[in-house]
C-alpha cells in the first residue's frame, strides 16, 4: 500500500518557460537588442544544445562538454559549467554574457507549476501522506517552492548536488524514503523520465509516469495517482 509520494521537479510539478521566453526575458532585463531573425535563429541554436536547464534536451553535445554533461547534477559547478558551455556552442553574440543567462533560469518566475501540482500535493497533506522531491539538479529549487506557495507542502527535498547522487542511482531514492520514515515498498515515485525516476523500482517502490509537457497541453497528469492511495 502507498503511504508516501516521490516526486520529481522538472517536467513533472513544475515547467520552465521557453527557450524563447528565457531569452527575451533576459535580453528585457539587460537591454539587449537583437534583430527579430537573429533571435529566432539564437533561438533555434539555444535549442539544438539543450542550453537551458530544464527546457528541450541537447541534440549535440560538444565532445568538450561531455563529461561535465555526464555529472552536471552533482555538484553547483559542474552544472553551471556544462550549461553555459552548451549556451557557448550556441554562438550567442558577443554582448550576451552566458553566466548572467545561466542565472536568471533559477529565478522563481522562470518556472510554473502545471496546473494539478497544487491542488494534488495539498490533496496528499489533506490525506496524511508525506510527499517528498527528488530532483537531480545543481541548484536550490526550494525557492521557487516557496515563490509559488507549496513550499509547506513537501517534507523532504533530495537533491542530487546536495546528496552527491543522480536518479537513477538507488542512493538517492534510499535517501528519500529515509526521510520520509518509509520502506520503499510504500513509496511512489512520480516522474517524467522513464530511465532516471523509474530507477525508483529497482529498490521496490512503485513508479507513476507522466510526460514532460508545457503547462497548457498537460492540464491533470498528476490528478490519477490520487487514485492509486484510495
Amino acid at each position: 500500500m502507498t503511504k508516501g509520494v516521490m516526486f520529481d521537479f522538472s517536467g513533472t510539478l513544475f515547467r520552465v518557460a521557453s527557450t524563447a521566453q528565457w531569452l527575451d526575458a533576459f535580453a528585457a532585463s539587460t537591454g539587449l537588442g537583437l534583430p527579430a531573425s537573429e533571435r529566432a535563429e539564437l533561438v533555434r541554436r539555444l535549442e539544438e544544445f539543450g542550453a537551458l536547464p530544464g527546457g528541450v534536451p541537447p541534440r549535440r553535445i560538444p565532445a568538450d562538454v561531455q563529461e561535465a554533461w555526464q555529472e552536471r547534477d552533482l555538484t553547483p559547478q559542474l552544472h553551471r559549467t556544462a550549461y553555459t558551455a552548451l549556451a557557448r556552442a550556441a554562438e550567442p553574440p558577443a554582448a550576451l554574457d552566458v553566466d548572467a543567462l545561466y542565472d536568471t533560469h533559477t529565478a522563481p518566475a522562470s518556472w510554473r507549476p502545471y496546473p494539478d501540482a497544487g491542488p494534488v500535493l495539498r490533496e496528499l497533506r489533506r490525506r496524511g501522506v508525506p510527499v517528498a522531491v527528488v530532483s537531480n539538479i545543481g541548484w536550490d529549487l526550494r525557492p521557487i517552492f516557496r515563490e509559488h506557495g507549496l513550499d509547506e507542502l513537501v517534507d523532504a527535498y533530495v537533491l542530487s548536488f546536495e546528496l552527491g547522487a543522480q536518479k537513477p542511482d538507488p542512493v538517492i531514492f534510499e535517501a528519500a524514503c529515509e526521510r520520509l520514515g518509509l520502506p520503499p515498498a510504500d513509496v511512489l515515485m512520480v516522474g517524467d523520465d522513464r530511465t532516471c525516476d523509474g530507477g525508483a523500482t529497482a529498490l521496490g517502490c512503485a513508479f507513476h509516469p507522466v510526460d514532460h509537457l508545457p503547462v497548457e497541453q498537460r492540464p491533470a497528469a498528476l490528478t490519477p495517482l490520487l487514485d492509486l492511495l484510495s
